[in-house]
Order: structure tokens, then sequence, then C-alpha cells
């Protein structure tokens, strides 16, 4: 059955092809005649409306004359005057329409000597009366001169009306005769696009069965793939976040060691050195070098206890989430000489998102300190019941955030511990008007 598709493809698509050129050409055909057709008739229109003018600018002429002739006034010339001028254009566009047409061109000079004519009568009695010759221009009117041009002038226009009647009525029917064409060329060609149409179906419709089976292989195919690819997502993702706790509970132990056997060590020795200050009072220089050991002993304490803070916060378990966040921005303050602004409204979560909001807080800072080339920097947490909304925003340089390298890893950091506690984080930053890192986390009250 296969084989004989190429064939039955090539029939199709070669009456299909007929058919195509078959409206092309019975469209372009029906176009020209049209095109033709419509353009005689907008001459026609165009001629018509130009004799109107002339027939209206006789009779405006006419009754400016006899205005003029029995006031005298000059507002009764003005009509007069202004048909005359408009007269002469009028007869051009008729020569210039008629200029194809040698027939209407005889009957246009014909309508242009009575014109003519009619226009001399008229202006040899407004200068008779205007010159104060009444008994010749009384005699000009009462001759059949003027009434005798105007009768021929109407009948000659309506002559060339008459013929560009004709003109119109052929127009109308050749159009008429187009459309007919087109509805049998359309009609025709419908026809052989159906008959088209249905061997294609046919053609087609073994080759969709297969169609239909390939896709259903490779939709299986990409399922078992994303199923995968969530499953190994998911076994990232998890352990990412068990190497951030491990990572926590490696930080609080070192920092428990710090504290319990280097802080023990340095007090110790610390008072020792006080001891031996005591018993060496007659020594001077002693005294000096035991004093310079006591600074360097108490600034090894304040160092152990920025390490162990910076390890695991103990003010975070002793003093809560906002004093943390208030000490930990004023030691940044103090340490990178940065204007740091905050707004902490109280909240109440659980221990683990409170670390992590401080953590997003210390890393958001250290990228300024080292990144951002900023002044000043604001620390806003706010509560709003059943979520938290934590932002960091400076003043610095800021980045194009559509280009980030995939080595930021702080940020991918953050995002990770913001995500893995249920919550959301939104990275805002144009270059040259700084940064803002604004995380949504919800609300689990502590058990």
């Amino acid at each position: 059955m296969h084989w004989l598709a190429p064939p039955r493809m090539a029939v199709s698509l070669l009456l299909a092809a007929l058919a195509a050129l078959a409206l092309v050409g019975i469209n372009e055909a029906g176009y020209r005649q049209s095109s033709r057709a419509l353009a005689d008739i907008d001459e026609a229109q165009q001629v018509r409306g130009t004799l109107n003018q002339i027939l209206q600018n006789m009779l405006d002429a006419e009754t400016g004359q006899r205005g003029y002739l029995l006031t005298g006034e000059a507002s009764y010339r003005k009509p007069y005057d202004d048909a005359v001028k408009q007269v002469d254009g009028h007869l051009a566009t008729l020569r210039r329409l008629y200029a194809a047409r040698p027939a209407e061109l005889t009957q246009l000079a014909e309508l242009s000597k009575h014109v003519l004519r009619k226009v001399a009568e008229m202006d040899m009695s407004v200068r008779l009366r205007q010159d104060g010759k009444d008994d010749a221009w009384k005699f000009v009117i009462t001759t059949d001169v003027g009434r005798e041009e105007m009768d021929a002038i109407r009948t000659t226009a309506g002559e060339l009306v008459k013929s560009s009647n004709n003109t119109l009525q052929r127009s109308q029917q050749q159009v008429l005769r187009s459309l007919r064409l087109a509805r049998i060329g359309t009609a025709f060609v419908a026809l052989a696009a159906l008959i088209a149409f249905f061997l294609y179906l046919r053609q087609t419709h073994a080759l969709r069965s297969i169609g239909e089976r390939q896709q259903e292989a490779l939709q299986r195919e990409r399922n078992a793939l994303e199923d995968e690819v969530l499953e190994r997502t998911a076994s990232l993702a998890e352990l990412a976040t068990h190497l951030q706790d491990v990572r926590e509970t490696e930080r609080g132990y070192l920092a428990r060691e710090l504290h319990d056997e280097l802080g023990s060590l340095l007090t110790a020795a610390k008072l020792d050195v006080a001891r031996l200050k005591s018993r060496l009072t007659d020594a001077p220089d002693a005294t000096q070098r035991l004093q310079h050991l006591t600074e360097l002993l108490n600034s090894g304490i304040a160092l152990k206890r920025r390490i162990i803070e910076d390890l695991r916060p103990s003010s975070l378990s002793n003093l809560g989430l906002v004093a943390s966040l208030e000490i930990l921005g004023r030691e940044f303050g103090e340490r990178s000489g940065l204007q740091i602004e905050m707004a902490l409204e109280p909240v109440t979560m659980d221990e683990s998102r409170q670390l992590t909001i401080y953590r997003m807080v210390q890393e958001s800072l250290t990228n300024i300190g080292k990144y951002a080339e900023a002044s000043e920097a604001t620390i806003v947490l706010k509560n709003y019941e059943n979520h938290v909304i934590v932002e960091v925003a400076d003043n610095g340089k800021g980045f194009d955030t559509h280009r980030m390298r995939p080595s930021t890893h702080g940020l991918a950091g953050m995002r990770h511990r913001v995500e893995a506690a249920r919550g959301k984080l939104t990275v805002s930053s144009t270059p040259g008007r700084g940064t803002r890192l604004s995380a949504m986390l919800p609300v689990v009250k502590p058990a």
C-alpha cells in the first residue's frame, strides 16, 4: 500500500498546482478587465461632474450678469466674474479627459465654441453697462443670441453626458462580466481543490497513524527522560540540602570547639599575664611587654568570638532573629565603613528558617562588601503573619541579571537555601542602580 502513496501524492499535487494556476489566471484576467472598467467609470464620472460644473458656471455667470445689469451694483458682478474664471479650467479638464477620444473631442470643440460665444455676449453687455451705455446693453439683452448660445451649450453638454453615461454603463457591464467569470472560475478551482484535498486525505491517513505511533514512542521516551531528570534533580537538591546541613553541623561543632578549647586557652593565658603583670611592677620594660601581650590576647579573644559568631551565631538562639540581624548589620557597617539602615519587625519562626534568613543576610552583606562598591545598604524584615519578607539592598554599581555568571555560587546557594525552606528568592539589579535581594518565606511556628 505504501508504494502507491508517492504516485497518488503526485496526482494530488498536480491537481492542486493546476487549480492554483487556473485561479491565478482567472483572477489576473478579471483584475485587468475590472481595473480598465473602473478607470473608465472614474473617467466618466469626472466628465459628468465637469460638464455639470460648466453648466452651473454658465448659469451663475448669467445670473450675476442679469443682477449687475439691473442694479449696477459691483456685488452682483462677483458671481459672474468667478464663474467665467472657472469655465476655462473645466474646459481644459475635459480636453485632458477626451485626449484619446476623437469623437468626443469634436463635440467638446463645439461646446467650447458656444461657451466662448456666450461668455463674449455676457462680457459685452457687462462692459456696456459699466460704460453707462444703457441703450446698447439693453439692445444686446433683447437679442436672442445669448439664449441660442445657452440652448446650444445645454444640448452639446447633454450629448456629452449621454456619451459618458453609455461609457459608464458599458464599464459596469464589464465589471459584472468579470465578477461572473470570477465566480465560475472560483467554483471550478474549488472543485479541483476538493478533489485534490480528498486524494491528499486518503494518502495521509496511513501516514498519520504511523506518525501517531512514532509520536507515542517519542512521548514515552520524553516522559522517561523527564522522570529521570526530576529524580536526579530531586536527588541533587536533597544532596545539596544535606551538604548544607552537614556544613551547619560542622560549623556548630567547630564553634563549640573554638569556644571551649581555644577560649579556655586564651582566657587562661590572659589570667597568667595578669598575674605576671602584678608581680613585675618594678620592671617597666616587662610591664609594657605584658601590656602589649594582654592587648594581643584581647584581640585574639575578639577574633575568636567573631569567628564563632560567623560559624554559628550564638545571638540567634540567645537573643532572637531581630537582635542577631541588628548585631550583624552594625558589625558589618563598622568593618566596611558603609551606612547600614535597618527596619526589622519581630517574627516568630522555627530555628531552621531563622538560620536561613540570617545566612541570606550574611551572604548578601559579604557580596556587598566584596563587589558592590556601595556607600549605603538597607536590611528590611517584614512580618505578614503567614509569611515574612526579607530584603537586602544597596546603592552600588549593580549588574545585569540576564548575564550572571554560572560561577555565582553565593547567589545559587542562597536561592537553594531559601527554596529548601519553601520560600522564593528574587534578585533585582540594574547596572549603575544598585541591587536588591528579596526573599519570601512561609512562617512555621516553632514546635
